[in-house]
C-alpha cells in the first residue's frame, strides 16, 4: 500500500478494443484506475468481474 507521501504513478498500459461493448466498457473502467491508489481498485475489480461473468453466462444461454 502507498502511504500518504507516496505518489502513485500510472502504468501506462494501453487498452486494445475487443469489439464487444460490455468487455470494452469493463476494460475502460480498469484503464481509468491507472494511477489511482490500490485501495480504490477493489470495488471496480469486483464490478467488472461480475459484469464479465454475467456476459459469459448470457453467451451460454444463447
Amino acid at each position: 500500500m502507498t502511504g500518504p507521501a507516496e505518489a502513485v504513478e500510472p502504468l501506462g498500459v494501453e487498452q486494445t478494443p475487443t469489439g464487444h461493448p460490455v468487455v470494452d466498457a469493463g476494460l475502460a473502467r480498469l484503464e481509468a484506475l491507472d494511477g489511482v491508489p490500490a485501495e480504490a481498485h477493489v470495488e471496480v475489480y469486483e464490478d467488472v468481474h461480475q459484469r464479465l461473468a454475467d456476459t459469459l453466462a448470457a453467451l451460454d444461454q444463447e
